[in-house]
Parts: C-alpha cells; structure tokens; sequence
C-alpha cells in the first residue's frame, strides 16, 4: 500500500522525489492499531498508513542486490481503492530531509544534464543498465525520469489485490523539441504481484522542472486480461529517434 501512495507522489513531484518504502505499520486515530483498513460501504476499502522512506536512486541504482538507500524522511497516507474501476485514491504527506529549495535545484541539475546530453543518448546501446544494475552516472537523469513516469502507470493498474514494481528500463530514445521541454519514449517491464507476470509497456515522458510530469503509455495485453493504455501523443522526432514507437502511431 505504502508503494502505491508513493508512486502517485512520484509522478506528481518530479525526478528528485523519487522514494521508496523501508517499513509500514497501520495508523487509525479511531480505530485500533491492528485495523489496517476502514470498510466504507459506499465507496471501498481505505487504508491508512504511516512508513519511513529511503532514497530510491542511491538504493537501486548500485549494483544487484541492491543496498539500503538514504534516509529520505516518514511519510503518513490514506490509500482509498474504490468499489468501481477506477485508479486508487490517495493523500498523501511526507517529511522531506531536503527544502523546497534543494529540491528544486536538483530538478534543475538533472534538467541541465538531459538537456546536455541529447547526441551522447543516440550514440548509445538502449539500454540504461548493464545485466548487473548497473547505470552509467551520465544516464542516470534519464533513468530516474523513467522511474517516475512509470510510477503512472503502476498507480493507475493497482489494486487491492494486485500490485507492480518496476523490473527493468528496457530502451530510452529522446526526441528533439523545439521548445525547453524533455521529451523520452521508454520501453519499461513491470512486475505484477502477486502473479509474477512481467508486463512490457510503452511509455511517453515529457518534463519541465517546475511542471507535473505528462505521461503517456500503452501497455501489452496480460495473459489474463486486455490492454491497458492511457492513449497517444503526436511528436517531432530527428536523428536515430525519428521514428514512431508502434504504440504511438
């Protein structure tokens, strides 16, 4: 549950925000500590929720198994899963262990690396990890980008009985805009729990600091389900990247 709040803060926030659970417990200022969740028979199940977080980037983004990440501060959360189809609804409230203003600066220091970086990406393998986990320090902008947009998608296919963690950022390629926007296409493989399918899915990322994420996406139908895609998005392309992805025709 704890992921699932987070991811919704991912996509909403940006780069430098990116989080990942150490540890949850219940938290019911009416209920007893036991309860993990309120029965409201007119909407669904809500849970509330209370966790300490580490940060994501130093803690995967170093070689298998990954390691513990930074302190990145407690979070408190409610995670409402809705009786009709529909995403979860979630609040959410975190300490930071950086200002607003530390924040914002590593935005821009990401930013300005992207921004830096356009020819060394197509001269590059797809790829932005080796087998180990491993990521070249100069593509680990665009990676984090990768994570946040496909918290997206992971929040808007959860469930209360299905969850999705990230398995692997499979292909990046960046497309050349006129104006300061970043703009990426990803291959991305998700991990549906407690299946155990892996789950391709397309991705379109397109971020400014200071701006909410815009995320496209369409991903391939499950074994036991049909396909699941929040639509398209029209583009300008040049060098090896000039070409449509075929989820985005």
């Amino acid at each position: 549950m704890s992921d699932v709040a987070l991811k919704t803060r991912e996509f909403q926030g940006g780069p430098s925000l990116l989080r990942a659970p150490c540890r949850t417990k219940s938290f019911n200022s009416t209920a007893a500590p036991s309860s993990l969740f309120q029965n409201i028979p007119e909407s669904g199940h809500k849970y509330y929720l209370q966790f300490s977080t580490e940060d994501y980037r130093t803690g995967v983004s170093s070689a298998l198994p990954p390691h513990p990440g930074e302190d990145a501060g407690n979070c408190l959360a409610t995670v409402l899963y809705p009786k009709k189809k529909s995403p979860p609804v979630v609040s959410i409230t975190c300490s930071h262990t950086k200002d607003q203003k530390e924040i914002q600066e590593e935005d821009n220091r990401l930013y300005q690396k992207i921004r830096h970086q356009t020819l060394i990406l197509f001269s590059l393998s797809p790829c932005l990890a080796d087998s180990y986990g491993n990521i070249e320090p100069a593509l680990e902008p665009v990676w984090a980008l990768a994570v946040a947009g496909s918290s997206s998608i992971m929040w808007q296919r959860s469930t209360e009985s299905l969850g999705y963690n990230l398995a692997q950022v499979k292909s990046v390629r960046q497309w050349i805009r006129k104006d300061d926007f970043v703009e990426f296409d990803y291959t991305v493989l998700l991990h549906e729990l407690p299946s155990q399918e892996i789950i391709p899915c397309e991705l379109r990322l397109t971020w400014l600091p200071g701006r909410p994420l815009k995320v496209k996406h369409s991903c391939a139908a499950r074994s036991h389900g049909g396909d699941d895609g929040s639509g398209a998005e029209s583009g300008s392309a040049a060098g090896p990247a000039g070409e449509k992805g075929a989820f985005f025709q």
